[in-house]
């Protein structure tokens, strides 16, 4: 299979996830374990399954560990959490917020007593999936055969577009916009962190942080904190 050829079955693939998991999201909307076990499948195990077609897309090597890179993610981590929780803080008496809390429990079943459980899965174990995925999968494998400034995008653009689907009916507007303006920006940094280390533990590591940082918000919009 040429370049050329595998950046076009990289990007028809992911788009594909991509679309099945806006199918889940924002119209089949199954409770939270269900739709996670369906990303499980789509995220991880077709990529697996893709890659036994064509051996040059290497996924083994998204997971090998090298030091390069990693001190620049872990200097991150922590101001990416305060910046995060900070805009809330600030924000939270000019936007309304209250319907996320609204919108998780009627959509797939997120509530007070469950959130905790769910937020240290979409922490550790989600974030993982949505690494391996956008910028394993797709960023790390495409900028081998492809155009890297191209691979930046498609890989950026498609992180905050799976999100439209399970953010859609939190915010207002303009503030869901700039979320998605966010998402794309957070893409395209991680992307970076990984196109030097070459594998998907940095940007996993800053994506964790971004996580605590957003359950820490939602533990104090169910009245947990």
């Amino acid at each position: 299979m040429t370049d050329k050829k595998r950046a076009v079955f990289i990007s028809v693939i992911a788009l594909f996830c991509c679309f099945v998991m806006a199918v889940v999201d924002g119209f089949w909307k199954p409770g939270y374990w269900i739709k996670a076990a369906i990303k499980i499948c789509i995220f991880l195990i077709l990529p697996v399954i893709s890659s036994f077609f064509d051996k040059g897309l290497e996924l083994k090597q998204v997971f090998k560990f090298e030091k390069k890179g990693f001190k620049t993610a872990i200097l991150l981590c922590v101001p990416l959490y305060l910046l995060i929780l900070g805009a809330y803080l600030l924000l939270k008496d000019v936007f309304d917020f209250s319907a996320i809390t609204g919108a998780l429990t009627g959509d797939v079943g997120v509530n007070r007593e469950n959130f905790i459980i769910v937020a240290l899965y979409i922490s550790f174990v989600n974030s993982l999936l949505e690494e391996f995925f956008f910028r394993g999968f797709v960023f790390l494998s495409l900028k081998k055969f492809w155009d890297i400034k191209a691979a930046y995008i498609l890989s950026a653009a498609l992180f905050a577009a799976y999100h439209i689907a399970i953010m859609s009916g939190w915010f207002s507007v303009w503030l869901f916009l700039l979320a998605m303006v966010g998402l794309f920006v957070g893409g395209i940094i991680f992307n970076f962190l990984n196109s030097k280390s070459n594998n998907i533990y940095t940007s996993w590591l800053v994506h964790m942080f971004a996580n605590f940082a957003i359950n820490t918000i939602g533990c104090m919009l169910f009245g947990i904190i």
